[in-house]
């Protein structure tokens, strides 16, 4: 059999009430398209009827196939899977919740094509959520994102996207990485897109996001922002925090002496003598940080021979 052109994987945690319906959506809309696909159901161990829906699917279409894990890993680590064993030149991704149209698709794959991008995101402009639980936090967290990060679009949590294969192919995903795949990918070099798509109020089941998830997300941008500037020179940004430690040291001393020339306040148990100290200590320690991170990159890229760049284009060797 032929590879697929498309790839649709969909990650899904109890989500039996919709998965009939998902899979009819994607069928027409793929059949409209009259592309080559394969759809691929990740199950994140569900606690419903999921599995049991899912072998169904797949027995009853050939196109369908299903990844069961064992437990519950998280969505970072359902895409992951898929990624290892789709076959298509291009995945899709979306939520198994309704809320993302498939009919979006063949659009997202046209947008591609046409614009020469690794990945394109869906932008869902017209979002049928709770503002305050879901539009709000995510305006925000969105801002922020595009703000550390310098990726430019307007909708970083929207599952609906389509990379090309070739762009993922090296990406390695942890923790809750998904959310910032097109960040990590415009840090190779990437060419991203963005369209509007369309988006639909939650018809069955239960949302696993809400506002408990804020301080990961702001963590995972920390995260993101170290990943992306300093994870090849972790001394710039360690070393840097103890230069101006040892700024903020010398400006306390000064003071501590022009007390001492000036008004003649004995120094024991002055507070800047203390403060003095402590920028000391802090500099020391943030150099030292630095320095040891300097060396564990250094050993991580010579004993993995990972390269710190991604080649664009070449001459033909023989050219």
């Amino acid at each position: 059999m032929n590879d697929p052109v498309l790839s649709i994987i969909v990650p899904v945690y109890n989500e039996a009430a919709c998965l009939r319906e998902l899979h009819s959506q994607v069928t027409r809309a793929m059949a409209d398209a009259n592309l080559s696909y394969e759809i691929i159901l990740v199950d994140d161990g569900s606690t419903d009827e999921t599995l049991p829906l899912l072998r169904q699917l797949s027995l009853n279409d050939g196109r369908c196939r299903f990844i069961s894990l064992k437990r519950n890993f998280g969505q970072t680590a359902a895409l992951a899977a898929a990624f290892d064993n789709a076959r298509g030149e291009y995945f899709v991704t979306l939520d198994g919740d309704l809320q993302n149209d498939p009919a979006d698709i063949p659009a997202l794959y046209k947008a591609c094509r046409r614009g020469g991008y690794d990945i394109v995101t869906g932008w869902r402009k017209k979002r049928r959520d709770p503002f305050l639980t879901k539009i709000l936090p995510s305006l925000l967290a969105n801002r922020l994102i595009r703000k550390v990060t310098g990726v430019l679009i307007h909708d970083t949590g929207c599952s609906l996207k389509i990379i090309r294969r070739s762009a993922i192919a090296d990406l390695h995903l942890y923790g809750e990485m998904h959310r910032f795949i097109p960040a990590l990918l415009h840090w190779t070099g990437s060419r991203i897109g963005e369209i509007e798509v369309s988006h639909r109020p939650r018809s069955a089941g239960k949302s696993k996001y809400g506002l408990d998830k804020l301080p990961r997300v702001i963590l995972d941008i920390l995260n993101i922002k170290f990943l992306i500037s300093y994870s090849t020179r972790p001394i710039q940004i360690f070393g840097k925090i103890g230069f101006y430690s040892f700024l903020c040291s010398l400006l306390s001393l000064a003071v501590l002496a022009f007390q001492k020339v000036r008004y003649n306040e004995d120094m024991t148990g002055n507070p800047f003598l203390l403060l003095t100290a402590l920028f000391i200590l802090v500099g020391v320690q943030f150099i030292t940080l630095g320095l040891l991170g300097e060396i564990n990159i250094r050993t991580y890229h010579e004993a993995t021979r990972n390269k710190i760049y991604k080649i664009a284009e070449t001459s033909h060797p023989g050219a």
